[in-house]
């Protein structure tokens, strides 16, 4: 392709009253990182953190002008390492996409191809990016319960913060892979919906958090998926069932955990950190059998709202106020 072929972005400019600006630009190849793999992007998603890059949160982006977008989903243009063929449809995830390397609110993507996963064969772009970075997430937080021994009919497994992209997600796994599940959220309203995805049961965050300020809670959960961190969190372990495991991705209610060590020391609970931007490929491409395969949410179509990128602006200002619901998939021109 030539370097001077242009493509649409959105770009977020930095002015000098460090006051963030986003708006959409004619880009051209030339003016991408560097990187053996040129990818033309057809779909990408919403997160919170490309939110957080949108609107120049320095611990997610430093450097601008810039085009967020931790996900893409697209085809080859070019390949210079030959590990993948033009025309060959990939996904990416992760890594630095999106946050100092410029990301899928563009047109095309140039990055190192080791980043890139060959799109699985039972999903299309669309179906890839609707699972995006948060279905890759509620999954890996599903395998890392499964591998800590929480099994199906082993007892009820928690998912905080279930009406988000993460918790929707899960919730449609674990339903599907045969857990029963329970949805903690603070939207009243959306009861109806998390029993479309599978929830067994939905409970507000103020009864999850009752009594928590006691040292421990009585033994509920066998498994518990946590998005949101802060109080939730705390009441979610000390009310885990002994051998239990927690695992741990989000930070939207705090990053402080404040807390005794009862639940790990008396009960053997285990808390498993999430991370899926440095998540190696071996176990990511295992992820996305999973996904693809057993894992496949059977409510795609429920949990996505599809929007292009002169729409995006009400949904990020929507996901950065805890109002937004399900996943945001963005079609690029």
């Amino acid at each position: 392709m030539d370097v001077h072929a242009t493509f649409k972005a959105l770009v977020v400019t930095k002015g000098e009253d460090k006051q963030f600006t986003r708006a959409i630009q004619e880009r051209t190849i030339a003016e991408l990182p560097p990187g053996d793999l040129l990818v033309r992007v057809r779909y990408s998603s919403l997160n919170y953190k490309d939110a957080l890059s949108a609107t120049g949160h320095p611990g997610v982006t430093r450097q601008f002008p810039h085009t967020p977008g931790i996900d893409a989903a697209g085809e080859v243009i070019s390949c210079a390492s030959g590990k993948f063929a033009p025309g060959q449809q990939v996904l990416i995830t992760g890594y630095d996409l999106g946050m100092e390397t410029d990301g899928g609110w563009g047109g095309c993507i140039r990055i190192p191809s080791e980043w890139a996963v060959p799109l699985p064969a039972s999903l299309d772009l669309r179906e890839s990016m609707i699972i995006g970075t948060a279905g890759f997430t509620a999954a890996l937080s599903v395998l890392k319960l499964e591998q800590a021994g929480v099994k199906p009919g082993t007892g009820d497994v928690l998912v905080t913060g279930a009406t988000g992209g993460v918790g929707s997600i899960a919730v449609s796994i674990l339903a599907r892979a045969g857990y029963r599940v329970v949805a903690a959220t603070g939207k009243n309203n959306d009861e109806a919906y998390l029993h479309t995805l599978g929830a067994s049961e939905v409970i507000s965050r103020e009864q999850l958090i009752e009594g928590a300020d006691r040292p421990m809670l009585k033994e509920r959960w066998a498994g518990v998926v946590d998005v949101v961190g802060g109080e939730m969190l705390v009441a979610a372990l000390k009310s885990t069932r002994y051998g239990g495991a927690a695992t741990c991705c989000g930070l939207v209610g705090s990053t402080d955990l404040v807390m005794n060590i009862y639940p790990f020391i008396l009960r053997g609970v285990s808390l498993i950190g999430i991370d899926s931007v440095n998540c190696p490929m071996e176990p990511r491409l295992q992820v996305w059998e999973r996904l693809s395969g057993a894992w496949r949410p059977e409510h795609l179509a429920t949990v996505a709202n599809e929007v292009t990128l002169d729409d995006l602006e009400k949904k990020l200002q929507a996901i950065l106020q805890g109002t937004i619901r399900g996943r945001t998939v963005i079609s690029l021109p």
